[in-house]
C-alpha cells in the first residue's frame, strides 16, 4: 500500500512531485528527506492518492479521517472496509464479529476462526467437551458444539460390528439393518474379501457374496439346474425358478395361476382340457371337472350341469328322471310319444 503526494506551486518549477511511502505506524515518510512544509509550497493544492494492490486508485483530500467517527487517522492504524477507512475501535464497534465461546468482539489484531457464520477468538476455538484446541485439528458438531474426534467418537459414533472397535467420523462405513460395519470388516463370510457395494446375502446373522451364497447355500432349479438365489415356487418338494416353472404344452408360466397335473407334468388349465378333458355331450367344450365343476356321467358321455336338459322342451334334468332318444335325452313329458 502506498500514499503518494504530488504538489503545485507557482513559484517552483512546473511538475515537481514528492513521493512518499506508507511505514509500519501509517506515517509517510519523505523518500528525499524534506518536509511537507517546504517553503513555497500551498497546502491547500496538495492532493493525497490511496492505492491498493490492483483497486482503482481513491482520491480524497488531505485530511484523512475515520469514515465513522471523522477522527483524523493520521498517525493511527487503521482499517479499510469498501474502500472507505475506520479508526480500530470503530471498526471494532461495527464491523467485528462476536465470539462465540467468551461474547467479546475479536478485535483486529486477533485471528477470527469462523464455521458456519459463527466466529470464535484463537484461544476460544476447542473442544467442548475436553478443552483442548481444535485450531487446524479435525473436529466434528453435534448440537451447536464443537468436539475434537476423539470425544465425538466416545459420545457418538458407532462401533463396527465385527471389530467391535469405533467406527471415526469422516471414515466410509457400511450400513445394513441397523448394524454398522468399517468399510475393510463387511466381508463375505466364505470367501473374506470385502463386499463394498456389491449385492450379497445375508444368512444367519451372517453376510455372503452373491457367488459364495450360491456355492454354498442356494437350491438348485429342478428344471435348469442353476442356484435359486431369490423367489422360486416349490413342487413336489423341488425347487424351481418362478421363470422355469411352466406349462408343459404352451410354456405359459404357472407361478400364481390355477394348474393341475398328469404324468408328473405341469399344466395350465386351458391345455389341460384341451388335451386331456372329457367333452360335453351338449356343448361339445371340454369338463375340466377341477375347481368343484359338477357334470353328470350316463353311459361314456358327460354333461355340464348347465347342459343336462330336455332336448325338446329345454327343461333342466338335473336330480329327475329322463329318456334316451339315440343321442338325444328327454324329459319325460316329451319321451311319453316314443
Amino acid at each position: 500500500m502506498h500514499l503518494i503526494y504530488s504538489t503545485t506551486d507557482k513559484g517552483s518549477a512546473a511538475g515537481r512531485q514528492l513521493h512518499r511511502r506508507l511505514g509500519p505506524s501509517n506515517q509517510a515518510v519523505c523518500l528525499h528527506g524534506c518536509c511537507p512544509c517546504s517553503s513555497g509550497w500551498r497546502t491547500e493544492d496538495r492532493t493525497l492518492t490511496l492505492q491498493v494492490a490492483e483497486k482503482p486508485r481513491v482520491k480524497m483530500t488531505e485530511r484523512f479521517d475515520c469514515h465513522h467517527c471523522n477522527e483524523s487517522l493520521f498517525g493511527k492504524k487503521y482499517i479499510l472496509r469498501e474502500d472507505n477507512p475506520y479508526c480500530v475501535a470503530c471498526f471494532e464497534t461495527q464491523y467485528a464479529n462476536t465470539c462465540e465461546e467468551c461474547g467479546k468482539p475479536i478485535g483486529c489484531d486477533c485471528k477470527d476462526l469462523s464455521y458456519k457464520d459463527r466466529h470464535w477468538h484463537e484461544a476460544c476455538f476447542h473442544c467442548s467437551q475436553c478443552r483442548s484446541s481444535l485450531v487446524d485439528k479435525p473436529f466434528a458438531a453435534k448440537e451447536d458444539q464443537l468436539l475434537c474426534t476423539d470425544c465425538y467418537s466416545n459420545e457418538y459414533s458407532s462401533k463396527c460390528q465385527e471389530c467391535k472397535k469405533t467406527i471415526m467420523p469422516g471414515t466410509r462405513k457400511m450400513e445394513y439393518k441397523g448394524n454398522s460395519w468399517h468399510e475393510t470388516c463387511f466381508i463375505c463370510h466364505r470367501c473374506q474379501q470385502p463386499i463394498g457395494t456389491k449385492s450379497f446375502i445375508p444368512k444367519d446373522n451372517q453376510n455372503f457374496c452373491v457367488p459364495c451364497y450360491e456355492k454354498q447355500h442356494a437350491m438348485q432349479c429342478v428344471q435348469c439346474k442353476k442356484p435359486i438365489t431369490t423367489g422360486g415356487v416349490t413342487y413336489r418338494e423341488q425347487p424351481w425358478h418362478k421363470e422355469c416353472f411352466v406349462c408343459t404344452a404352451c410354456r405359459k408360466q404357472l407361478c400364481g395361476q390355477r394348474f393341475t397335473a398328469r404324468d408328473e407334468f405341469a399344466y395350465c388349465l386351458n391345455c389341460f382340457c384341451d388335451l386331456y378333458a372329457k367333452k360335453c355331450a351338449g356343448c361339445t367344450n371340454p369338463i375340466s371337472g377341477l375347481g368343484g365343476t359338477k357334470y353328470i356321467s350316463f353311459e361314456e358321455r358327460q354333461w355340464h350341469n348347465d347342459c343336462f336338459n330336455c332336448k325338446k322342451c329345454s327343461l333342466s334334468l338335473v336330480g329327475r328322471g329322463f329318456l334316451t332318444e339315440r343321442d338325444d335325452i328327454l324329459c319325460p313329458d316329451c319321451g311319453k310319444d316314443i
